[in-house]
């Protein structure tokens, strides 16, 4: 290309610019004008879809147009995950995220997008606190008792979880890298046979969402020792935490949220933060997410980013410090 032509074509694109930014605007104060597609990178009928459905739900209300909920599972939910990041990003095409979200950059190399690259974070909708249970017949009732016998006896312990690399093999793995304890992994596959585990006495231990063990917590089939969030859970106040238990610094949890393909226009970003926020406030949306033992947590998109942005350098390092190799 000649001198004259470079020019010309540098001309050209500095005059689009103004274009460009006026046609984003406009897309933006249009918006939205059509049904809104929303993935959820899991299966129908679990609790991350129904977390997905209650919200979008709501903002259908709200927003004036019809969320339609997309199930997409697979692939450990790179498949929902890529259709999203290749989705245009115009705002009519979002994501759920989840705990995954932040656990596969670590566990896996073969991802087939950037996490905080390709995707456009909006706001976290819920958290879900791990609840630290035991088997009775381990007489465990706290978490001094945790680490008392598993210095004096390391590997005399065991905790279960729902697979390997899940949320809750994570979250024991941070508790014995921070206490500095040796526990078995058992894994499962799925929450309910490690539950009917506990409840058997098989294994020891196991962190698990509140709605999975509540009515064994009350009943006495099951011992609740602490809660892994940084603070107590509202839905169980009189239960500590595990970081004021003696493990300092402590903290995880199970999370949903919503995320947009990256480019997405700020205004539409902005718009539909707001409508989370409107949607989370809702007293019908609260009361459900209280059943399953979960607190509405909405963010602004900047606080998203640096929320996953944190977890994803938290379970890198514990994935590497366990060795942990996805299956």
């Amino acid at each position: 290309m000649n001198k004259r032509n470079m020019l010309g074509a540098g001309l050209a694109a500095l005059l689009a610019l103004p274009l460009l930014a006026g046609s984003a605007l406009a897309q933006a104060d249009d918006y939205p004008n059509q049904p809104i597609r929303l993935i959820v990178p899991f299966a129908p009928g679990g609790g991350t879809d129904l977390v997905a459905r209650l919200v979008s739900g709501e903002m259908t209300e709200s927003i004036g147009q019809q969320f339609v909920v997309e199930n997409q599972g697979g692939g450990g939910t790179v498949i929902g995950t890529e259709m999203a990041v290749n989705a245009p990003a115009d705002g009519y095409t979002i994501m759920l995220g989840s705990t995954t979200l932040s656990i596969n950059p670590g566990l896996r190399d073969d991802l087939p997008y950037d996490t905080l690259v390709d995707l456009q974070p909006i706001s976290m909708l819920s958290r879900i606190p791990y609840i630290l249970v035991a088997s009775p017949a381990s007489g465990l009732t706290s978490v001094e008792d945790i680490l008392e016998r598993s210095r004096a006896e390391p590997g005399s312990l065991n905790v279960g979880s729902p697979g390997v690399g899940s949320g809750g093999h994570l979250a024991a793995e941070l508790f014995e890298l921070l206490g500095d304890v040796d526990m078995v992994h058992v894994p499962y596959r799925g929450n309910g046979p490690a539950v009917t585990d506990l409840l058997g006495g098989q294994i020891d231990l196991l962190f698990a969402t509140a709605v999975s063990v509540s009515s064994h917590i009350e009943s006495g089939d099951l011992v609740a020792i602490a809660v892994s969030t940084a603070e107590r859970s509202p839905a169980m106040p009189d239960l500590p935490t595990i970081a004021e238990s003696g493990v300092p610094e402590y903290a995880s949890s199970s999370w949903n949220g919503l995320l947009a393909p990256a480019g997405t226009p700020d205004a539409i970003i902005e718009r539909l933060n707001a409508e989370i926020r409107t949607a989370l406030a809702s007293e019908r949306v609260q009361e459900v997410l209280a059943q399953d033992g979960a607190e509405a947590y909405p963010m602004s998109p900047d606080e998203f980013r640096d929320f996953i942005t944190g977890e994803i350098e938290k379970w890198t390092l514990v994935i590497d410090k366990a060795g942990i190799q996805p299956e």
